[in-house]
């Protein structure tokens, strides 16, 4: 086995030595989508954690933020909407691990990337 086809037979990763967590279903996630949301201090590692959602550069910013800490599927549903993550997904800078395990488990996901 050369170094490529071990690379893809391993489990996706958010960060060396972390496999990517993802949601078994889109339509569970109802995180909030607009106001001031408050991550906690264990997925933002800052003082002032208030992240402004009407603003479309911070609401990019937090998913990102959430698809790689997120340690939980209970965080995933807090934090993301499914119908927003879709829309969202194209512009997200994420490890390529969280990507393709999204993309693998979500179809939609990778049909909204091929779509623009």
């Amino acid at each position: 086995m050369d170094r490529r086809d071990r690379r893809s037979a391993a489990p996706p990763s958010a960060r060396p030595g972390r496999r990517a967590l993802v949601a078994p279903d889109l339509t569970a996630l109802a995180g909030p989508t607009s106001g001031v949301a408050v991550l906690p201090h264990r997925l933002f590692w800052q003082a002032d954690r208030h992240i402004d959602l009407d603003n479309a550069h911070l609401l990019q910013w937090m998913y990102e933020t959430v698809l790689r800490e997120a340690s939980t599927v209970e965080e995933l549903r807090a934090w993301l909407d499914g119908p927003t993550l879709v829309r969202l997904w194209p512009q997200l800078f994420l490890p390529r691990g969280v990507r393709r395990a999204w993309e693998e488990r979500h179809p939609a996901l990778r049909a909204s990337v091929a779509v623009r």
